[in-house]
């Protein structure tokens, strides 16, 4: 499995090694665990920003109709 060498501050270390001891796992679960959350969180965000998309652009003339001063002049009309 690839591995990845990550810098902490003394007062950061100090501050793992503590959450580790309560959690009772290890500082390399520990951050793991915490990359990995990041990681699903980020994917989730991408999804359901990409299912935001698909819906409005789906509904873009209820939308427009709905809250018309809220649309940008046509293009090639003067304002």
């Amino acid at each position: 499995m690839p591995a990845l060498n990550v810098e902490f501050s003394e007062r950061e270390l100090e501050d793992l090694r503590q959450i580790a001891k309560e959690r009772g796992t290890s500082m390399k679960a520990l951050v793991r665990e915490a990359a990995a959350a990041d990681i699903a969180r980020h994917r989730a965000l991408q999804e359901g920003a990409e299912a935001f998309r698909s819906f409005f652009t789906a509904h873009a003339e209820e939308f427009a109709a709905a809250f018309p001063d809220d649309e940008s002049p046509a293009k090639g009309k003067a304002a």
